[in-house]
């Protein structure tokens, strides 16, 4: 390992629900199946992960944050155009 770190400071408390973290491994793992490596898939699926969580809100369940990537990936589209 070369010392380079990552903090996401986007996740919000909503995020502490029972599945959550098998969705972040599934969100890590398939960017990594699409030839990420392994440092920027990690990164990546954890913002991805921490803005499906503020898109779902308060009260989210693990099954909502899937269906909450469609309107976070448009966003970043829309900002990163």
């Amino acid at each position: 390992l070369d010392g380079t770190a990552a903090i996401t400071i986007n996740a919000p408390a909503d995020l502490a629900t029972a599945g959550s973290g098998d969705v972040l491994a599934g969100l890590i793992v398939g960017l990594l199946a699409q030839g990420m490596d392994a440092f920027a898939a990690a990164a990546a699926g954890a913002w991805l992960h921490a803005q499906a969580g503020r898109v779902a809100g308060p009260g989210l369940i693990a099954e909502d944050l899937p269906e909450a990537l469609p309107e976070v990936v448009s966003r970043l589209r829309l900002h990163t155009g």
